[in-house]
């Protein structure tokens, strides 16, 4: 058993899985906190590193590429204090952190654990229920069902769609995207046959995020989702040759809705000259 106890978490390995604890200092992000403990099968691991510094170090875990529905979904975006696989390290405790980093390097080339990619989760992600409040909504998720509900802070067009409520099945995919700069936020889902390029301002699938403290917490609810839809590596579903010549007529009747819709989004001054322009090119691309 190798163990490793720091303000910033607990790593202990038993040969068999890492168990990662997050620590109780103030300094700990919300986000590991409020993911928890997570147990790591020695199976998902493609790797072990440590890195010392002039006061702290920091052990790094790499995981192999599919294992983990949190960092698909986050796509390699969360910060380094919102990253569960990074713990820091005192500099009195470098020594235990080469030991611990030896224990598990020793025990992949013992158990021959390959570092190329899966074709399954090997985490199951967030707990559930999961229920987060940040940008200009809620979104809530319980393993079946995802509900997004609007604050005041929400544009009126997108406000007046109400509350929203998707099963997993509904869902083709999902996004989390943080600020960055100028640039706002989102976390997204991408619903079957309600496929839209509207900014996620005016999306009523989309949640805008701005960047304050609790917007990383929408990465669990995406990840959280993410771990109940088919694996990336799946193949995707062949698409009958029929479909392949045209849009049937349901679906070109749709898309002149969503002309119509588009104009009159832009008359009232709900979407600028570029977005309108940008959105109209899409539709008219698939007509």
């Amino acid at each position: 058993m190798a163990e490793i106890i720091q303000k910033d978490g607990t790593w202990a390995f038993d040969g068999d899985a890492l168990r990662l604890t997050p620590g109780r200092d103030k300094n700990v992000s919300l986000l590991r906190r409020t993911l928890g403990e997570l147990v790591v099968p020695l199976g998902a691991l493609a790797g072990i590193s440590f890195e010392q510094g002039k006061k702290t170090g920091r052990l790094r875990l790499r995981l192999r590429d599919g294992a983990d529905p949190l960092l698909h979904a986050s796509g390699g975006r969360l910060t380094e204090p919102n990253d569960p696989y990074q713990l820091l390290v005192e500099s009195d405790r470098y020594g235990v952190a080469e030991y611990f980093t030896d224990e598990v390097r020793n025990a992949l080339l013992l158990e021959e654990v390959p570092s190329d990619p899966v074709d399954e989760y090997l985490l199951p992600g967030p707990p559930v229920p999961l229920s987060v409040s940040a940008g200009d909504g809620t979104a809530s998720f319980d393993g079946e069902h995802i509900r997004l509900e609007w604050n005041w802070k929400t544009e009126d067009a997108k406000a007046a769609a109400g509350t929203r409520t998707l099963t997993v099945t509904d869902v083709v995919a999902v996004e989390w995207q943080p600020a960055a700069g100028l640039e706002n936020g989102h976390l997204r889902f991408t619903v079957r046959g309600a496929d839209t390029k509207a900014p996620p301002k005016y999306d009523p699938h989309s949640v805008e995020l701005w960047g304050f403290k609790k917007d990383p917490l929408m990465a669990l609810v995406a990840a959280a989702v993410q771990a109940r839809l088919p694996h990336p590596s799946a193949a995707p579903v062949d698409v009958p040759p029929k479909q392949l010549e045209g849009p049937p007529r349901d679906d070109h009747d749709a898309l002149l809705r969503r002309l119509r819709e588009l104009g009159e989004l832009h008359r009232t001054g709900v979407l600028t000259d570029e977005e309108f322009t940008m959105a109209k090119q899409a539709v008219l691309k698939r007509l």
